[in-house]
């Protein structure tokens, strides 16, 4: 547990000021570069910008709750702020799970704070019951295999540990069966030989204590795995006027790209480290094998806009709004 006072060197209160302490749950280690490159900087910054009135405690590692309820325990006031996955809760939004879509993805840095801004104007619909502050991704991830993975029908007949529900219906196309638990629990199914593979981004692997286990990995950016920061929504609206605008002066694009910096250069290194590491195995495929993954992945557009039907909305419109965003922060990856 970490106090934001205890980052931010707790500043006096103003005379009759009211001070507000925040819980954050998250389910990545308390040593994760999320939390120590981003989450701990931005909550010095909350409460520096309060003058001490909000101050933000960090619960790690599932304290609070599985990884998967992190939705609902901002929702329902368990965590003031939950840092969710909504691809660990299939089907529940399929608006944000179009930037699940493999290959959109160039870099999370641009990537995040175009995710964020793009977002925005969905969020009220899709997760109107939660005040939504900002959008994040990784560095793109890719699979990690125990037996080589060059081509699409290196899959085929193996376990695999998915990333988010999009990515799990990707594994099925491609003729393997999809074991979807969270990243904290990949070491336990690839150890007990539930999972013959997993995705991740290259750090993950380490953090997750997972690198001993898969040695042979599919040099190519694949998909970028999707979170996000969800607050309580009575107490984002309770909050007074002068508390509010330094919340919603701390979930913008800009604020996206900076939580997910850290943590897209720590993953990014991850992959030079496997590299260096003669017991382990990079394969990376040539144009036409490339391809492969390409046409592989193809069906899980219009399998998205088929889910997209309850929305109202027009999906090639959200999507093409979504490519314009990344566009516009050199991290589409299409134009690479």
């Amino acid at each position: 547990m970490l106090s934001a006072c205890g980052v931010a060197a707790c500043l006096a209160l103003p005379s009759g000021a009211t001070a507000q302490e925040l819980g954050l749950a998250h389910w990545v280690p308390g040593t994760h570069p999320l939390q120590t490159l981003g989450m701990e900087p931005w909550a010095a910054s909350i409460a520096e910008a309060s003058q001490g009135r909000i101050t933000i405690t960090i619960f790690p590692a599932q304290q609070l709750g599985a990884a998967a309820d992190h939705y609902d325990m901002a929702r329902d006031g368990i965590a003031d702020i939950g840092f969710i996955n909504p691809g660990y809760q299939p089907g529940r939004f399929p608006i944000i799970a179009a930037a699940e879509l493999p290959f959109l993805f160039a870099n999370a840095k641009g990537g995040a704070a175009a995710l964020t801004e793009w977002y925005d104007a969905y969020a009220e619909q899709e997760m109107g019951d939660v005040y939504f502050c900002m959008a994040l991704l990784h560095d793109p991830g890719t699979f990690h295999g125990k037996q080589p993975i060059v081509v699409p029908e290196d899959v085929r007949g193996k376990n695999v540990r998915p990333a988010n529900a999009t990515q799990a219906r990707f594994v099925n196309l491609l003729g393997g069966a999809s074991i979807q638990v969270s990243a904290p629990e990949m070491r336990e199914v690839l150890s007990k030989g539930a999972a013959d593979i997993t995705q991740a981004p290259w750090e993950s692997l380490y953090i997750f204590g997972a690198d001993t286990l898969v040695t042979h990995h599919l040099d190519a950016p694949i998909y970028g795995s999707i979170n996000a920061f969800v607050m309580n929504k009575a107490l984002v609206e309770g909050m007074s006027p002068e508390d509010r605008a330094v919340i919603d002066d701390h979930c913008t694009p800009e604020w996206a790209e900076r939580m997910s910096a850290g943590w897209a250069d720590v993953e990014a290194a991850g992959r030079d480290k496997i590299a260096a590491d003669p017991a382990h195995t990079l394969h990376r495929p040539n144009e036409e094998q490339m391809e492969l993954w390409h046409q592989a992945a193809a069906p899980l557009t219009e399998e998205w806009k088929q889910a997209m039907a309850g929305t109202g909305l027009d999906a090639d419109e959200v999507l093409n709004g979504l490519i314009a965003a990344l566009q516009a922060h050199d991290s589409y990856a299409g134009d690479q």
